[in-house]
């Protein structure tokens, strides 16, 4: 993947995975990605999330990123351990210099016009919308998308498969991030490659 956009038009879903144990990465990917959603959000919220990083990019098809990075040394490690894209809470000047340095794909969280105005005058034209509910909903990235109409998101925080498809019919959404494919503790395998085929069908 070689820009934000590639990783945001795999799958009208990316989901934010947060692995417990780094023997499940491997099954997780491999459920998601038969589903048909490639494009994989490993959240830095884990001690084995690097580990969890490295099985899940041994999957054929799967374009494995780390999300919750918050500064360069963190982008670094999660390169070296395989990340192809990354993903942060917010935008900070110096993660986004690293990542460009990097020529990494990155999408940064914003939530207000200021947020996106940084964002810009760095060169930035895709965003996490976050935490999409709790900062207005679809009301609020309406507003912001108005007067930012070069710009793209993916809404992420508080999407459910219910309400994914009136985020995705917004005209400056290209995907949403969701966390609903894989509940918390031992996977169920063949319950998240249903959910992620669910979600892979919302693309229509």
């Amino acid at each position: 993947m070689t820009s934000p956009e590639a990783v945001m038009r795999l799958a009208p879903v990316i989901p934010v995975l947060t692995i417990e144990d780094p023997a499940w990465a491997r099954p997780i990917a491999e459920a998601l990605v038969a589903g048909g959603l490639r494009a994989l959000e490993v959240t830095l919220r884990t001690p084995g999330a690097l580990e969890a990083i490295a099985e899940m990019a041994k999957v054929e098809g799967a374009v494995v990123g780390a999300g919750t990075v918050l500064n360069a040394a963190e982008l670094d490690r999660a390169l070296d351990a395989g990340a192809r894209f990354i993903v942060s809470p917010g935008l900070t000047e110096p993660l986004a210099k690293a990542a460009i340095a990097a020529d990494v794909p990155f999408l940064p969280g914003v939530a207000t016009a200021g947020d996106l105005m940084r964002g810009l005058d760095l060169g930035l034209t895709f965003f996490k919308f976050f935490p999409a509910e709790a900062a207005g909903g679809r009301k609020a990235l309406a507003a912001l998308a108005a007067p930012f109409y070069r710009v793209s998101f993916c809404p992420t925080g508080g999407i459910t498969l219910a309400s994914a498809p009136e985020w995705l019919a917004m005209p400056s959404v290209l995907c949403v991030g969701g966390s609903w494919l894989v509940p918390a503790g031992t996977p169920d395998v063949e319950g998240i490659r249903q959910r992620a085929a669910e979600a892979a069908g919302l693309a229509g």
